[in-house]
């Protein structure tokens, strides 16, 4: 009988072939069984149905079968190319990361949104809550590849916004990072403040530097618990995930500090 991981192998070769794309697609057989951790770490380009069916591009940053894992969603006109040497950071830091195209994003560099391409082929919404039903489809995923297991949201921008709209009712998820979140959404799903009032795992949450005030506000209600972080960098910092880019100015306190909370997070 094939593995979970052998059938969503098999199942992205069969949907990439269907969209034409097998030819371009690096797709990576990554399916074995086996327990030898020589085999990692391993890199994945997949894809797996949204809940309208929408085909999701994602890539899988793998270290071994039983690490904490983490999905990792990016920010407006963005894709997850955004977590390219994020990923591997993480990875260093002993878990195991999928980061996904969600359809409402764009290009980096010469890095496309596949995503978004396909839902604007198929006459899809792309604004920022037609792209929830990625998110939640890709945690379902996430949990699933990695055994079942509760995972961290990781969101950047808007999808910062929507892990925290998401998380509190969803058993999956074990916590959530948020970088620089808003309450862009509040008139078709409520006040952000009011989530986080009442949010009872735990969180990371953090901005620019010139966002703090912001961020501030909307914890304005929050009592937080021994769990549950707001960073505020010194630096000037940068909005998004983008704060942990390779040679960004100021990134080491960023990542000292995303560091220090999931050492609570994994080793509680």
């Amino acid at each position: 009988m094939l593995n979970l991981k052998a059938t969503y192998f098999f199942i992205s070769l069969f949907a990439l072939a269907s969209c034409g794309q097998i030819a371009t697609k690096k797709i990576i057989d990554n399916t074995s069984e086996s327990t030898d951790q020589n085999n990692y770490p391993k890199v994945i380009d997949t894809v797996f149905p949204s809940t309208d069916s929408l085909l999701i591009s994602a890539t899988i940053y793998q270290i071994n079968d039983t690490s904490p894992a983490i999905l990792l969603c990016h920010q407006a006109r963005f894709n997850k190319f955004e977590y390219e040497g994020i990923a591997q950071e993480l990875n260093r830091r002993g878990f195991n990361c999928i980061a996904i195209d969600q359809r409402s994003g764009g290009r980096i560099a010469n890095v496309i949104n596949e995503t978004y391409f396909r839902a604007i082929e198929k006459g899809k919404g792309t604004d920022y809550l037609d792209a929830e039903k990625d998110i939640l489809a890709a945690i379902q995923f996430t949990s699933d590849y990695f055994g079942n297991k509760k995972i961290i949201l990781w969101g950047s921008s808007y999808s910062s916004t929507l892990a925290l709209y998401i998380a509190p009712d969803n058993d999956l998820i074990q916590s959530v990072v948020a970088f620089s979140p808003g309450n862009y959404l509040a008139d078709k799903k409520g006040s952000l403040k009011d989530v986080l009032k009442d949010f009872r795992k735990p969180f990371f949450i953090t901005s620019s530097k010139e966002e703090i005030l912001y961020t501030r506000e909307l914890l304005s209600e929050t009592n937080l618990g021994r769990k549950q972080i707001h960073f505020e960098p010194q630096g000037e910092g940068f909005h998004g995930s983008k704060a942990l880019w390779q040679k960004q100015p100021g990134g080491l306190e960023y990542w000292n500090a995303i560091e220090a909370f999931l050492d609570i997070i994994k080793n509680n």
